[in-house]
This record gives structure tokens, sequence and C-alpha cells, in this order.
């Protein structure tokens, strides 16, 4: 049996969190969850967002599966996202960005992969005050995280049928922090010839997702680059609720989805499940239960393509749980 930390987030978090445990629970896989809080739940209760307990079973059982949490804009506590990147060096965002048929969208069978550096860059946390009108924050580059997340992204094509790595920079302007990005991912390109590897520059780069995204395979960028590309990708076939997204360390990795936990829909029982659905997926397969996870991936697609059993924000009238039990029911 499987020992995997739970932690149902924020807002929605709970809601489509429990549709998923379901879907795992019905696939037949055996999962004892260590469950955990953080967020708000925990600073309301513990007075911290991140208490050590939580930080504690994360490390424990080295792989987690986590709802949304709700970060406050320009005041409260510090991302735990962030914090819990740094705190276990989760290197490694993982953001597949895969179309569902049956999902009005911009563009149809898209396939892309953003792996984006996840420790440093602008998200280093590395700021102060400049007096009482300014502000610096500190963008950090190292060799070392950037040839890490190269390797990364290289090896994963490798393993998964990719053919082509894009990296992204703005090192026409920031010559020596993007410059060593850049120089980085050249250099662990060389040892992987048979990938095609080219580069754009960030705004180029945002452009030419939207003319035509099909020339990319898998994204590679810096944290900020990344963080923001990622949720472009997502726009493409219908929104952040539809794709997953893992945080990978070396010996730790953490499974969640990438949109908010949208507080205004907790309680109605509408939230739309799939990106958390799809991380879980993600989860099964790192855990070696391959078999389990495509059921449960063939089911989803299925429901969202015939569109008769889906959340209000997929153009359907079902509930969370009504979702849920319909992917249950379609399972084979």
């Amino acid at each position: 049996m499987h020992k995997v930390t739970l932690i149902r987030g924020d807002g929605i978090g709970p809601e489509i969190t429990e549709a998923t445990l379901r879907i795992i629970g019905a696939a037949g896989v055996k999962i004892d969850w260590d469950e955990v809080i953080a967020g708000q739940e925990a600073e309301i209760k513990h007075g911290m967002p991140l208490p050590a307990e939580t930080k504690a079973s994360i490390a424990r059982n080295g792989v987690a599966l986590k709802g949304p949490l709700t970060t406050q804009v320009g005041k409260g506590f510090r991302s735990i996202n962030v914090a819990l990147r740094q705190e276990f060096n989760l290197f490694a965002n993982f953001r597949p960005v895969k179309s569902f048929h049956g999902i009005k969208s911009l563009f149809q069978d898209i396939d892309i992969i953003v792996i984006r550096e996840n420790t440093e860059d602008l998200y280093s946390g590395v700021e102060h005050k400049i007096g009482e009108d300014a502000a610096e924050s500190i963008k950090i580059i190292t060799r070392k995280a950037s040839e890490k997340i190269a390797e990364y992204a290289f090896n994963y094509a490798v393993h998964h049928g990719r053919h082509k790595v894009t990296a992204i920079h703005k090192a026409n302007i920031m010559k020596l922090s993007d410059g060593l990005f850049l120089e980085s991912v050249k250099t662990v390109a060389e040892r992987y010839p048979q990938i095609d590897c080219n580069d754009l520059i960030v705004d180029n780069a945002a452009m030419q997702l939207v003319l035509n995204p099909y020339q990319f395979d898998i994204i590679l960028a810096p944290n900020l680059y990344g963080d923001i590309l990622s949720d472009l990708c997502a726009g493409l076939i219908g929104g952040l609720g539809l794709t997953p997204g893992a945080n990978i360390g070396d010996g730790v990795s953490i499974f969640e989805p990438v949109h908010g936990s949208a507080p205004d829909l907790a309680g109605k029982k509408v939230a739309n499940p799939t990106a958390m659905i799809l991380s879980a997926i993600y989860l099964l397969r790192y855990l070696g239960e391959a078999k389990a996870a495509g059921r449960i991936e063939k089911a989803l697609a299925a429901i969202i393509r015939e569109g008769h059993f889906i959340t209000p924000d997929l153009n359907g009238k079902s509930s969370t749980m009504e979702m849920a039990e319909a992917i249950i029911m379609r399972m084979e």
C-alpha cells in the first residue's frame, strides 16, 4: 500500500479533493492517506500557514497530493506553494497542457509540456523596501539550478518520446542572468543530440504560442517566464481548470492543480474537479500505478467529450460529485 500525504486545501479544495479520492478508490488503488493541513485552515488552527507536522509528513512520505491554497495579493502570509518548493528543493515545475475533445477552445489537439525551474529567479523571495516609495526584488539565476532543470527537461524528452526543447529567455536585455540560463541549457543540450533545441525571447514566445502553438513540444523556462507561459498555454485549451501540475524534487514530489482556491465557489458543489483528477493521474503514474491512471484518464476524457455530466464552467449542469460518479461509472 502506498503512503501519501494529503492536503485538501482552501476554498473549493476539499470538494475537488473528495471527488478525486473517490475516483482513485474506485480504480482499485490502495493508498494510505496521511492527511495534514496548510494555508488558511492551518493559519487559523496553528497560527502559521505551513505547520511543522505538515512538512514532516511530506518529508516522511516523499509524495503528496495537494489541493489549491489561497495566497493573498500584496499582503498576508507568503505563498505556501513557493515555500514548499524551496523547503523540499522541488526544482522542476511540470505543467502538461493537452486538449480535450468536447471543450470549445482556441485550438484543438494541443500537446505541450511546460517545464520551469522552480526554486530561484525572482521567486527566490529576496526583496526589500527602499524607503517608502520604492522596492527591490533580486533575480537569482545559478548555473547549477539551470543545468539541473535543463537535464530534467531533456531526459524527460528522451524517455517520453518528445523531440524538441525550446528554451525561453530575455538574454538580449538581461545578459548576465538570462544569459547564464541560456548558456546552461545549451551546455546540457550538447549531451542530447537526438533532441532538437532552439531558444526564443520570452515576448516572442508568447506571440508564437498564440499564432502557432503546434511548433512547441517542451517549453523550458526560468521560474517567472515559465509561470506566465504555462498559464498562457492553459488558455489555449480552455483554462486552468483543465491543466494539472507537479513539483518534482530529488526525494519529494507534490502533485496539485494549478488553479486558485476560488473561495466564491466554495460549498456550492459546482467546482470543476478535472485539474485535480489529472494531477492525481500523474501521481498514480509516479507511484507505478500506470494501469489505474490510464483507466481514469480514459474515462475522464470520455465524460468531457460526451458533455452530459460536466460542471457549469464546462457548459454543463452537473455537480462536482455527479461528474466524479459519472467518471467512476465509465471506468473499464
